[in-house]
């Protein structure tokens, strides 16, 4: 007769699609509880100092971090029986910890070591622990445990990243769709990734404090929307059932916010959500964010001048400087930043001055130029083309890109001096477009036209 224990594992298996490493989580987590212990306490667990902490500030001798209680993932394990050496990875990092059996197991009863510890307790579970830090023999840091307690059991096994001698990284999750859809995992196996959610946060925050003192207010417009617009993108749409009417997510905010303007604010931005039923890469995704900002009777100078104000801010708050390595580069955002007209950008990295070409002139430059091209494609596109394949690339530091053809930018107003052109900017940094803005065509006659 077949045993119950086997009868579940091949359920678990065929039906549940579980791996032997999940299967035998939980048959650890069910031995776990059958031992009276409760794998998901209830009660909170308080955590007064954190792995970076503490390695910053211990030092050999000194009194404090004599009762630490620190909390994260099991992330390593060295038995060598009576004792064991771990690391645990909270919030900042991970720390050395040292379990000795005698310590956490004071009394005659020695099953939270030699069965839990030693056997239940698997790489990823969350633990806690209360302990003193002190230097090993070998000069590093530990936390000497005397207390442990399970936290939450894990019941998906973790990717097993391991770190040489020499600090050379073996088996990393470098795989773009699990880092990129299961962006949970990608932060735990790789932590240094969590730096880059924290700088986003304060990048927010350096944007909304710089905006804020200069008196512009933060709002926030549907999302939902009868009509979409701001942009030239496919909508996601959806179904009103009350109003019985077809309703939009909208692709930008553009148009509720020109509306405040025109209700008498000043100046208005956001930090909105748009969503764009299109294509997706790990550079374009159907739902993303940015921030849109309009402020009353300025222009695309005064425009250039508070961009490179509020950027050169963001680095000096995030970083301590404006010089950031990013890749290979190393990138000032100190002000001011080189500006190029289109046209001289174009000349300047292709030699070829395409300010006055028609349509058929621009067509032979491109073909000259090795730039792709299609019969749909106009005078305006066919400059955009030969911009965007001979000349973004090479823009590594903060470049601004000035004064467009009209029939790029048709919502821009037309530029004071210049035929043909609009007054429209986009700023280029590490070969990439970081914003676009222009003086808004305010002209109704010229917008319905």
């Amino acid at each position: 007769m077949i045993k119950t224990s086997l009868l579940l594992r091949l359920y678990n298996i065929v039906v549940m699609q579980l791996s032997e490493q999940e299967i035998v989580r939980r048959e650890n987590l069910q031995k776990i509880i059958d031992l009276g212990v409760n794998p998901y306490p209830s009660e909170s667990f308080d955590i007064n100092a954190y792995s970076k902490q503490i390695k910053a500030e211990f030092k050999e001798g000194d009194d404090s971090y004599q009762d630490v209680y620190l909390a994260g993932r099991l992330m390593s394990r060295r038995i060598m029986g009576k004792a064991s050496f771990a690391e645990i990875q909270d919030r900042d990092g991970r720390i050395q910890i040292y379990v000795s059996r005698d310590d956490i197991c004071p009394g005659e009863d020695k099953t939270l070591y030699n069965t839990i510890f030693k056997k239940l307790i698997d790489l990823g579970d969350f633990i806690g622990i209360r302990g003193f830090a002190f230097f090993t023999k070998m000069g590093e840091l530990t936390i000497h445990v005397k207390e442990l307690t399970l936290l939450s059991k894990s019941l998906k096994p973790l990717p097993v990243v391991k770190t040489d001698a020499d600090g050379k990284v073996h088996d990393a999750v470098s795989d773009p769709e699990m880092r990129y859809r299961q962006r949970y995992v990608d932060l735990v196996v790789n932590p240094e990734v969590r730096e880059v959610f924290v700088q986003r946060t304060k990048m927010y925050n350096s944007i909304r404090e710089f905006l804020n003192t200069k008196g512009y207010l933060e709002v926030e417009t549907p999302i939902l929307q009868p009509l979409y617009g701001g942009a030239a993108a496919r909508p996601f749409k959806t179904h009103h059932n009350t109003l019985d009417m077809t309703l939009y997510l909208r692709i930008a905010n553009e148009l509720y916010l020109k509306r405040l303007i025109v209700g008498g604010y000043e100046g208005v931005y956001e930090f909105s959500k748009d969503f764009r039923n299109e294509g997706m890469s790990r550079f374009h995704n159907p739902e993303f964010t940015q921030i849109e900002l309009y402020v009353a009777y300025k222009d695309y100078e005064w425009m250039m001048n508070m961009v490179e104000e509020m950027i050169e801010k963001i680095a000096l708050d995030l970083h301590g400087t404006t010089q950031v390595p990013v890749g290979e580069h190393t990138i000032d955002f100190k002000r001011p930043w080189k500006r190029y007209t289109m046209y001289e950008a174009i000349e300047h990295f292709t030699g070829v001055d395409v300010s006055d070409m028609d349509e058929d002139e621009l067509r032979k430059a491109a073909k000259q130029l090795h730039v792709p091209t299609d019969p749909s494609m106009g005078k305006g596109k066919l400059i955009d083309e030969i911009f965007g394949e001979k000349c973004e690339a090479q823009l590594i530091q903060p470049t601004f890109i000035t004064d467009y053809p009209v029939e790029m930018s048709p919502l821009a107003k037309k530029h004071r001096t210049k035929e043909g052109l609009v007054e429209r900017f986009e700023a280029i940094c590490n070969g990439k477009e970081i914003l676009n803005s222009f003086s808004e065509l305010n002209d109704p006659i010229d917008q319905r036209i």
